[in-house]
């Protein structure tokens, strides 16, 4: 499954430690994500990550590309709703995108969690059949 994997700069540390909690499950999938975000998980986790543009240089664009093509199998989009700045990548473009494609979509640690864990037991093999 392909995974994309964005946080707000106040949500990047969560993100990392998210990767860390589940690498195990993360190291069978491809991942991408824009670029620093990516660079932070690669630092803790030793994963690999397909690195974008920063988010507000138009990583999230080319993120939503690959949703728009039925590239991506899962979106962690973890946003930070109380100190949403203009340079950050807006949640909403993708989260449209999700919807008229019928991606999973989560934007917060429990939801995130919902579907890693649902990803692991083998929960979205429709995915396969979707595309």
């Amino acid at each position: 499954m392909n995974i994309a994997l964005i946080a707000h700069d106040a949500k990047k540390k969560l993100m990392q430690n998210f990767c860390i909690a589940y690498h195990g499950i993360l190291n069978k999938h491809e991942l991408f994500a824009t670029s620093t975000t990516g660079r932070l998980i690669e630092e803790v986790t030793n994963l690999n990550i397909h690195k974008y543009l920063a988010g507000h240089l138009g990583g999230e664009q080319q993120i939503g590309a690959q949703v728009e093509h039925n590239q991506i199998d899962l979106v962690i989009f973890l946003q930070d709703p109380l100190t949403l700045k203009s340079h950050e990548p807006q949640v909403n473009n993708i989260m449209r995108l999700c919807d008229i494609h019928n991606i999973p979509f989560a934007t917060n640690l429990a939801s995130a969690e919902l579907l890693i864990k649902s990803l692991d037991r083998g929960d979205f093999e429709w995915r396969e059949m979707y595309k």
